[in-house]
């Protein structure tokens, strides 16, 4: 049976570093990943609501899973919004389907950004998880720039069970994530 690549670097070679790294007796102490959600607001779908069909298809494709429209939960009359409008679009990955994600973003996606330097470790929030925004759909090699209407940032959050930031960012940057030396 297949196993993606991450998992397999994971138990070869994270889980050994790790415990070395913090001290931990077994190898069950050793954060990992929980769940990656990929999370897009439109704003512009107030008046059209074609676009959030568009960015659900778009993100479906990014992620390999359905993609589910997000809906306003209350009125907001500046923004002549109402509730239950679709107004985003969100999807939760667990399991081998994250992976796959956490490693075509690693290793295709983030490359693909202009003027690429790495990711800016301040997205951590206290409690072991990191988010961080993409600013064009573009950069993953599934969305057909063609025909791409619009281009849309995102959010990217990645939920770990660790239970403190310097551990959290330890599990990335042993997974291959590119952070930015400071």
């Amino acid at each position: 049976m297949y196993t993606p690549r991450l998992i397999e670097k994971y138990k070869d070679e994270v889980v050994p570093a790790l415990q070395k790294e913090f001290g931990y007796k077994s190898p069950m102490e050793v954060p990992q990943m929980q769940k990656i959600c990929i999370n897009q607001g439109i704003g512009d779908a107030v008046a059209d609501k074609k676009i959030v069909d568009t960015a659900v298809a778009e993100m479906t494709a990014i992620a390999g899973q359905k993609a589910v429209p997000t809906y306003s939960k209350k009125d907001i009359s500046n923004f002549k919004l109402r509730k239950g409008m679709p107004i985003g679009a969100r999807v939760t990955l667990r399991g081998y389907r994250m992976y796959e994600f956490l490693d075509r973003l690693i290793s295709v996606s983030l490359p693909r950004t202009r003027d690429f330097r790495g990711v800016k470790a301040t997205g951590f929030d206290g409690r072991g998880n990191f988010t961080m925004g993409v600013t064009e759909q573009i950069i993953f090699p599934e969305i057909n720039i063609e025909k791409v209407n619009k281009i849309n940032g995102m959010d990217i959050t990645f939920v770990t069970s660790a239970n403190s930031d310097e551990e959290a960012k330890a599990l990335l940057k042993e997974f291959g994530f590119p952070f930015t030396k400071k």
